[in-house]
């Protein structure tokens, strides 16, 4: 039941900033670990954002986007944020949330440690 939906995504040039959203439903952040990941064409999936606990606790951060994207939320909207900042032709990507029930444990910024994932928000930067 758990449902994860992405919005946000388009085309900017560099230097410029974007909002992604993440709607959830079916679930309580309390009881779940959260992400953001990325997939670049021909590329890995790799780990953008991560927390233990949405809204407590310390952000987990690729080394790549450290200092330019931020992690929030939205309780009363059930909504994460990625404000990404400063972006770069490298942040092109399918962007992705995804969650992880916590009595599972958890593994921070590890695409294969999660259970639910939305349909992804294409995020396209230019030169």
């Amino acid at each position: 039941q758990v449902h994860l939906v992405e919005s946000g995504g388009g085309s900017v040039q560099a230097g410029g900033s974007l909002r992604l959203s993440c709607e959830s439903s079916g679930f309580t952040y309390s009881a779940y670990c959260m992400g953001w990941f990325r997939q670049a064409p021909g590329k890995e999936r790799e780990g953008v954002a991560f927390v233990f606990t949405v809204g407590g606790g310390t952000t987990y951060y690729a080394d790549s986007v450290a200092g330019r994207f931020t992690f929030s939320q939205d309780f009363d909207k059930n909504t994460l944020y990625l404000e990404m900042n400063s972006l770069k032709p490298e942040d092109t990507a399918v962007y992705y949330c995804a969650a992880r029930p916590r009595w599972k444990g958890c593994r921070r910024l590890d695409p294969s440690a999660m259970d639910y994932w939305g349909k992804g928000t294409l995020v396209t930067i230019s030169t």
